[in-house]
């Protein structure tokens, strides 16, 4: 997808905001001239500055004043500051790319007064390319901008397009927060390995790659999970002890929670005034 030499301004760049850039450098998507990065944290910008070669500011407003496209990469407690500062600035664009979390199209194009808006919730792991991303654009976004913002959240690995922006809270639960149950459940069995007695750093080498290894095969088989859990559990056997064990305790019940609560303060999160 060619960007023309156009201009993509992130305000705010976090973990994910960095990781956008990182991608679309290396996939050469956009050259470093065409960047522009603003944040608060002088030291932040200096070191993004040194590592990718881009521009870089304090003032959101001349960041978004320089663009042709605004990626909104703030946490989503600040956004209610943020978006005065932009209004005014960016009526003009023809795409406006957010990744805050529980913040909706509506508010966002009514705060900006710009309603070429597409939502996005990707996840950590873009940060070396593995990630996904669910998003979703206004009618008012043109097809070569949505052709853009694909390219520009492709960058950090796979994308789901969803009609309905209902399956935004949805994502954010699920795959945004989703790495962090996944690093907890190996916290756990690692805790659990040394608590049997092996050294950290093997118990840690243990669950990481039969974690990576069990991922994988559940990618290349196209089995059902439930499927992959029988070919494992012999009856009597100790797998069906762990596993009684972590149903009695209840595993599923807890992670189905923990899942809906992300999922309510998604939604309680884009509760800005427009």
């Amino acid at each position: 997808m060619a960007f023309n030499g156009e201009t993509t301004a992130f305000i705010g760049v976090g973990v994910m905001g960095e990781a956008m850039i990182k991608g679309v450098l290396s996939q050469r998507l956009l050259a470093p001239e065409n960047i522009v990065a603003a944040d608060p944290r002088r030291e932040r910008l200096d070191m993004l500055r040194e590592r990718y070669g881009i521009q870089v500011t304090t003032d959101n407003a001349a960041a978004a004043s320089a663009a042709d496209i605004l990626v909104l990469s703030v946490k989503p407690q600040v956004m209610e500051a943020v978006l005065p500062e932009l209004r005014g600035q960016v009526d003009r664009l023809r795409l406006i790319l957010s990744i805050v979390a529980g913040v909706t199209l509506k508010t966002i194009s009514e705060n900006l007064l710009n309603a070429r808006v597409v939502r996005s919730m990707p996840n950590t792991p873009g940060q070396i390319g593995s990630g996904i991303t669910v998003w979703t654009a206004s009618p008012d976004v043109g097809a070569e901008a949505r052709a853009q913002a694909e390219a520009l959240l492709g960058a950090m690995g796979e994308r789901i397009y969803a009609a309905d922006e209902r399956y935004l809270d949805m994502a954010t639960a699920l795959s945004g927060s989703g790495p962090a149950y996944v690093f907890m459940f190996m916290e756990a069995l690692v805790d659990a390995g040394v608590h049997m007695g092996f050294a950290r750093r093997d118990a840690e080498k243990l669950v990481t790659q039969t974690l990576l290894g069990s991922v994988r095969y559940a990618q290349q088989s196209g089995l059902h999970p439930a499927q992959l859990r029988n070919q494992v559990t012999s009856p009597g056997g100790t797998t069906a002890a762990a596993l009684h064990e972590m149903e009695k305790g209840g595993l599923r019940t807890v992670l189905s929670e923990g899942v809906w609560a992300a999922y309510r303060r998604s939604q309680a999160l884009g509760d800005i005034p427009d």
